[in-house]
């Protein structure tokens, strides 16, 4: 068989303890949900505002289903835009405060279909080296030259940009909330060097959206700094609880992309149900600042207690906070023994993350209880002094 050697790649990764099964959701995406038959404490969800159930979402994905149907049929650049489509995009433009804004079916394809049409031969690219992997293949498909900056390192950035000025373009690419570590990428000075070196600054702010700035904004907004930041990527799968990613930025970069954007260009547009839904959560967000107070009360809870317990979160800074084992097998351990005792995380490692920096994230929500945390603290004492991490 040609394809014969995949089965000796599994064998190897299972060895390393590499191999992971996806779980199997039996219940709508809560604060507790049934994983794999078993109802458990979730920790592992990107739902921050406990969105994916809201009663207003889910009556305007029904009625917009009534009125266009279950889907497009259709590439927006044919016969796939609807008037709802347009009308979120400006409803979410007004929101971010930002120019334009153009959907893409998810937050990967809006990164995959964005950086290669802004940059190419000649250009050069500057990306954090944490950053997400939907950036990396991004970058990828473009044929600019990268240069890969150590995390947060804003020194070692300008000595990359000094040596880019011969450069066409320069593009500084950065994680806005990095995934699998919760720090924040300090877009104030990212801007700053932008500005002295002529540089386009682009931030992914997939899990800012909903999380960081007024009502959830975002990293630009946490920052101050509408208007100065050329290109935001958020997406609509974490904190609002729906499914799509978009880009914000002037109303001639959404021109541009839906020109030549290629996965915009070939992509089925949103179901109306979905775009209904994301509209609803918009206002939603809006509406109940208190979701935020809950969301970073829970976050602050549950961090410091882990610290307390003696566990290594990093430098977590958001509800994103990693319990840091080192090897992938102590971590796979971790999952699976808070698992028996009523805690779902998943189990980070390599790839995801560098091979001795493996770890467990936890990602606290709005809708967990003060007995949800507790429950799960007791459950990671336990489980963390026998496997001595404590």
């Amino acid at each position: 068989m040609k394809l014969e050697y995949i089965k000796d790649e599994i064998e190897e990764m299972k060895k390393k303890g590499l191999f992971k099964v996806p779980p199997i959701l039996g219940s709508p995406q809560g604060p507790r949900a049934v994983v794999n038959g078993k109802e458990v404490i979730n920790l592992a969800s990107n739902n921050y505002l406990c969105l994916t159930t809201n009663k207003k979402m889910k009556k305007a994905a029904i009625e917009a289903i009534r009125k266009y149907g279950v889907g497009t049929g259709a590439v927006r650049q044919i016969i796939g835009t609807m008037d709802i489509h347009e009308e979120l995009e400006r409803k979410v433009a007004e929101f971010k405060k930002a120019e334009a804004v153009l959907l893409f079916p998810t937050g990967v394809m809006a990164n995959s279909g964005t950086i290669p049409t802004l940059v190419g031969e000649g250009d050069v690219i500057l990306s954090d080296e944490l950053n997400h992997g939907s950036i990396i293949d991004g970058c990828r498909l473009t044929k600019a030259e990268r240069k890969i900056y150590p995390h947060l390192n804003m020194d070692a950035l300008e000595k990359a940009l000094k040596e880019s000025m011969n450069a066409r373009r320069r593009l500084i690419i950065t994680d806005g909330v990095f995934s699998m570590d919760g720090d924040i990428a300090p877009m104030d000075r990212i801007v700053e060097l932008a500005e002295k070196y002529d540089a386009i600054t682009y931030v992914d702010d997939a899990h800012g959206e909903g999380v960081l700035g007024r009502n959830g904004r975002g990293i630009v907004d946490h920052f101050n700094l509408h208007g100065r930041v050329d290109v935001e990527m958020g997406t609509f799968s974490k904190a609002f609880g729906c499914m799509g990613g978009y880009i914000a930025g002037s109303s001639e970069l959404r021109s541009y992309l839906i020109q030549r954007a290629r996965a915009f260009l070939f992509s089925t547009s949103h179901p109306p149900a979905v775009v209904a839904a994301i509209s609803a959560a918009i206002d939603i967000v809006q509406e109940q600042p208190k979701l935020f107070d809950k969301l970073w009360s829970n976050a602050n809870y549950f961090r410091r207690k882990l610290q307390k317990l003696g566990f290594n979160t990093g430098n977590s800074q958001t509800p994103i906070i990693p319990v840091i084992t080192g090897e992938s097998s102590l971590a796979q351990k971790l999952s699976e023994k808070l698992f028996e005792r009523g805690v779902y995380v998943n189990p980070i490692v390599y790839p995801m993350v560098a091979i001795d920096k493996a770890r467990v994230r936890n990602i606290v929500t709005a809708g967990h209880k003060k007995k949800d945390l507790d429950e799960a603290l007791a459950a990671y004492e336990e489980v963390g002094k026998e496997l001595k991490l404590i």
